[in-house]
């Protein structure tokens, strides 16, 4: 029976490895195969999941192999851990990627996949591949488990802060955009993570239509015990909630959400109210300032400038202020028109009055 695929996705730094790692523990708990994906460049993903080792990613193994013309085998790449007390070891790769500025983080996750899928990943002896993904970056290699159905499921994991629930309403989006063009990836739902009791996350899974799977309250205690490569399912607390998200998602008990994530605006409005009003423009002039130049006075370094202001001002109207929105606001002759409600020649000959009047007015100045 080929593994079941669950992609996590979450802001870097919210708490999806935890995540991850204390869900494939609690699954080989349950006396299931499981096998830990790590898919970031900094391939952090299963360091607690093997006790603080940083394992040899399928980037660095390939790179290697490579230069001596062999190939990757699955004893390169796959690492188990045998935990006392646990009925079944549980298996770890690290993607891993270019070093920071030094290549493209999304092509090295789609080349490790096509590792994997070359090792025949989907045909081995494991019930639960979990796929620990970076969410958030848009880049297309992030979202391979999405476009191409590799991953049968997806969890998002956030907090009760507005950063990390805008990645994973991205996320949403960007799995209902493969959905629309055939992608089979299926939304369970949302994890909140160190759950503060201030109800944001909740609040956004309601309005966007998100199941709400499993709220992790915030513990020191865990913390700590993540932070010394430990389980912190062993705490009661955050052990029972674990056991029954794997058990519900085992026995196929969570109905899967058909959300499309919220747009923009109404995103930001479950934060607050939101004016209407357009910000202002900047200037040239205001960003073109010359040293010493303030920005209540853009045109004192420059009397020509000046003079051509005050003769603009002896005109007549309306050439005053249709030569003005031509010449100094750059407008067009038929957006004029437009604007001012009449015909392009009467605008044009408008200007050319203005013209004439202008050479006469800037010598006498």
């Amino acid at each position: 029976m080929a593994p079941r695929t669950i992609a996590i996705y979450g802001k870097g730094g919210i708490g999806k490895s935890f995540t991850t790692t204390n869900l494939s523990a609690t699954f080989a708990m349950m006396n299931k195969r499981v096998l830990q994906l790590g898919c970031d460049p900094k391939h952090d993903s299963t360091t607690s999941l093997f006790g603080g080792i940083s394992l040899p990613t399928v980037t660095e193994v390939f790179a290697e192999k490579n230069a001596k013309n062999e190939q990757v085998q699955i004893s390169d790449i796959v690492f188990r851990r045998d935990i006392p007390g646990f009925p079944q070891p549980i298996y770890g790769i690290e993607l891993g990627g270019p070093q920071v500025g030094r290549g493209c983080g999304g092509r090295g996750i789609i080349s490790g996949f096509d590792v994997l899928e070359k090792l025949g990943i989907f045909e081995w002896e494991i019930d639960i591949i979990l796929m620990d993904f970076l969410g958030d970056v848009v880049c297309g290699g992030f979202a391979t488990p999405l476009a191409r159905s590799l991953s049968e499921e997806v969890l998002l994991v956030t907090s009760n802060d507005r950063q990390s629930i805008f990645t994973s309403n991205n996320i949403c989006q960007a799995n209902n955009y493969f959905r629309t063009i055939g992608g089979r990836s299926r939304l369970l739902g949302l994890i909140v993570n160190r759950d503060d009791g201030s109800g944001m996350a909740e609040n956004y899974a309601k309005a966007a239509g998100i199941n709400v799977l499993m709220k992790v309250p915030y513990n020191l205690q865990a913390r700590d015990m993540d932070d010394s490569f430990d389980f912190a399912i062993k705490l009661p607390e955050v052990g029972e909630p674990f056991k029954k998200l794997a058990t519900d998602i085992l026995n196929n008990a969570i109905t899967p959400c058909e959300a499309s994530g919220l747009d923009f605006k109404d995103f930001v409005r479950l934060f607050g109210d939101v004016s209407e009003e357009l910000p202002a423009a900047a200037t040239a002039d205001e960003l073109f300032k010359r040293k010493g130049e303030t920005a209540a006075d853009p045109e004192a370094h420059d009397p020509e400038r000046q003079q051509l202001l005050a003769c603009i001002e002896k005109l007549p109207e309306p050439e005053r202020e249709i030569y003005t929105l031509h010449e100094i606001e750059g407008k067009s002759p038929e957006q004029i028109a437009g604007l001012k409600g009449i015909g392009e020649q009467e605008v044009k000959a408008h200007i050319a009055r203005a013209r004439k009047a202008m050479r006469k007015l800037f010598f006498e100045l």
